[in-house]
């Protein structure tokens, strides 16, 4: 139960410094606009200081400044072992 964040860029280093605090298992789900700048950032962040937390992104519940920066955004993602689901 982590709550709401408010940031003030891209990323959310607040939300990534709270997930590092959960001892059990588990996985991340991310939604949201701008795919290609705010989602791949907190996408980014959490993947480098969480390596093993799986990671999916809801593709059909982002959108990206662009059609293609949008699809960009989802092809870095998953190379990066991040999963993309609902394209």
């Amino acid at each position: 139960s982590c709550g709401i964040f408010e940031k003030s860029g891209f990323g959310c280093p607040k939300l990534v410094e709270e997930l590092c605090k959960i001892k059990e298992p588990f996985q991340i789900e991310i939604i949201g606009l701008c795919t290609d700048i705010c989602v791949i950032s907190n996408a980014f962040l959490i993947k480098s200081l969480l390596p093993e937390v799986k990671i999916s992104i809801k593709a059909d519940c982002c959108a990206g400044v662009t059609p293609e920066s949008h699809k960009n955004a989802l092809l870095a993602m998953s190379v990066c072992q991040i999963e993309i689901i609902g394209e």
